[in-house]
């Protein structure tokens, strides 16, 4: 099984996840529940797959170290370990999210969003990034 797009791929949906959460965000401050909601929905599973898809991955490739030295090594190793810290903050919180929406629990449901969409957004940009600098970018 050919695994190398999956870092690519995995970039992917997580912008893909960036763009539908601003885009949800924007509809839900002027109003527009109906489509906020299609948007979140949206974010909801596209990150789902990407989980699928990176562990997946994982599973089979192992770990790819960072090569860069110097300055970025640190700036790599900051971004990553808040990246990590973060994203393991985001699953319980977004089914949380999710469920309390489902629900029409409206009060729980702002509650943990005021929380969870930052976080969300900086797992998404940060995942992105973390791509460029393994994938992309060179430090050498």
């Amino acid at each position: 099984m050919d695994i190398s797009c999956f870092p690519a791929l995995n970039a992917l949906l997580n912008a893909t996840a960036f763009f539908l959460l601003v885009s949800g965000w924007v509809c839900i401050r002027s109003g527009n529940k109906v489509l906020h909601g299609w948007f979140m929905g949206g974010a909801f599973l596209v990150s789902m797959i990407f989980l699928i898809s990176y562990l997946t991955y994982h599973f089979i490739s192992g770990h790819r170290a960072f090569q860069g030295m110097g300055w970025i090594r640190p700036v790599y190793y900051l971004i990553l370990i808040t990246h990590i810290i973060l994203a393991m903050g985001v699953v319980p919180l977004a089914l949380a999210a999710h469920w309390y929406a489902v629900r029409r629990r409206w009060e729980r449901h702002v509650k943990i969003t005021r929380i969870l969409f930052p976080v969300w957004i900086y797992v998404s940009v940060t995942g992105v990034v973390i791509y460029l600098f393994l994938y992309r970018l060179s430090f050498s």
